[in-house]
């Protein structure tokens, strides 16, 4: 059987599913990049490599942006570099498990840059809900889910 090495690349900074990627990835046998600032303590493990980049704004994107390949797996909840993952033709996934795709992306993209206008105004909103035991499932299926297609050799 041919089987397809998945990659998992990890905007680690504020990731709050780490442990759920190192789980899905040892059970579907997948590598897993874990890319960080060095204000992040992570720590190597099997099958998971860590990447220490400096702490400037754009460090982490930027070395993903340039070290991303065509059939990864990102796992980001920044749009921007969402967005380069997709140009790339990665597999894009959020924190919370929503798939990124080429269809949603510009709509999310503009919801945020009309956010940061209103900002801008004075006006402020709530932020990004809390994050739920719920979501962190939803991120943990999805991520199963896109493994196991890889796997597969199915279209996803």
């Amino acid at each position: 059987m041919n089987m397809v090495q998945a990659r998992i690349v990890v905007d680690a900074d504020a990731c709050p599913v780490k442990r759920e990627i190192v789980e899905a990835a040892r059970i579907a046998e997948a590598e897993v990049v874990m890319v960080a600032s060095y204000d992040h303590r992570l720590e190597a493990l099997d099958r998971v490599s860590i990447v220490q980049v400096d702490r400037s704004d754009q460090s982490v994107d930027l070395y993903i942006a340039n070290h991303l390949r065509a059939g990864d797996i990102l796992v980001t909840q920044d749009f921007g570099l969402a967005t380069i993952g997709l140009a790339k033709r990665s597999i894009v996934l959020s924190n919370r498990g929503q798939r990124y795709t080429d269809q949603t992306i510009g709509f999310l993209l503009e919801s945020r840059h009309e956010s940061a206008k209103r900002r801008r105004n004075g006006k402020h909103s709530k932020g990004p809900k809390p994050f739920t035991d719920d979501d962190r499932r939803s991120f943990l299926q999805s991520l199963t889910k896109v493994l196991h297609d890889l796997q597969e050799n199915t279209s996803i």
